[in-house]
């Protein structure tokens, strides 16, 4: 994508991630934010959850407001960590202090995502640059994009397919959850009420799945309790999470079904055994979720404010 401003965008870049001291009227950037786990899970989280829906077009930055329900309050996206919208917001900041006016939400939140990953360990892909931030953002739009985790394998699958991505590609990319964490009301039914007759997943490895019931024990009174999806190494960028769910370590029953569907265990294996071919593939899968449905030209606006559109769009 044609870029006029990129050499500008690339120079004012280290100056997120360098020790060159930058103030800001309200924050203060450090040079060590993206390199929180946490920050690094939650921005590649908005990233999917934004590239799925319309495109990689930061339509779910959006607040909504009286007119609209914008993406970001669907009952999926409400989970999205505060913390990566926060990355955002900092980023946006200290670029219109310097360029006002040229480089999209869009294009941070896609660069945001690529440095957050190697800076955990991830690999390095490429970003291009040019994308135009959404004119549109609807809380109706999410549900019929997003796979969820209660879905069956097959159905997960349709819904990558529908997307142009194979199954492969759907396995490399689900890797992300080698990072962050899930909420306990989130995998809870397959600690205490699986079926009638059998409360606990039989999948769950049985000393993983006690260690879950004391985690959760109490998570209807704390909704925000929560476990690592990836319990082994849940700072770093690495293939634990495919060796995990090869051991019955899959928090949630979409990463047991990635195991167990004959169609995707053959690329959790070879991930399993193969970080270099799990870090290939999943470069190659991410830079192409990163083009997904970009918009470009007149097809939308560099907004001045991650958050809102630059004027009412009907």
């Amino acid at each position: 994508m044609a870029f006029p401003s990129f050499l500008f965008f690339l120079i004012l870049l280290p100056l997120f991630f360098s020790n060159i001291p930058f103030s800001l009227s309200q924050s203060q950037l450090s040079p060590d934010y993206y390199s929180n786990p946490t920050t690094a899970a939650g921005t590649l989280r908005l990233f999917f959850h934004d590239c799925m829906i319309g495109g990689c077009d930061a339509s779910v930055l959006i607040s909504s407001n009286s007119f609209n329900k914008a993406e970001r309050d669907a009952d999926i996206n409400l989970s999205l960590p505060g913390n990566a919208f926060d990355v955002i917001v900092r980023a946006k900041t200290a670029v219109e202090l310097s360029c006002p006016g040229i480089v999209s939400c869009a294009d941070i939140l896609a660069l945001a995502t690529r440095n957050a990953i190697t800076m955990v360990g991830g690999p390095f892909y490429t970003v291009n640059l040019g994308r135009k931030d959404s004119l549109v953002s609807t809380q109706s739009s999410v549900e019929r994009h997003m796979p969820l985790a209660n879905m069956t394998m097959d159905e997960i699958i349709k819904k990558f397919e529908s997307k142009n991505f194979t199954v492969q590609e759907l396995v490399a990319l689900t890797g992300a959850h080698t990072l962050g964490f899930a909420h306990c009301k989130e995998f809870a039914y397959r600690l205490f009420r699986y079926s009638k007759t059998v409360p606990t997943d039989p999948a769950y490895n049985p000393k993983y799945a006690e260690a879950l019931k004391k985690l959760c024990h109490n998570y209807e009174k704390n909704p925000a309790m929560s476990a690592f999806n990836d319990v082994m190494t849940p700072s770093k960028f690495d293939n634990l999470y495919y060796q995990n769910l090869e051991k019955g370590m899959g928090l949630l029953e979409s990463d047991n079904a990635l195991f167990q569907n004959p169609k995707t265990r053959p690329f959790v294996q070879l991930y399993a055994k193969n970080q270099t071919a799990f870090f290939n593939d999943f470069a190659r899968a991410i830079e192409k979720l990163s083009l997904n449905g970009v918009k470009t030209g007149n097809q939308g606006e560099v907004r001045r404010k991650c958050d809102a559109f630059n004027s009412i769009h009907i």
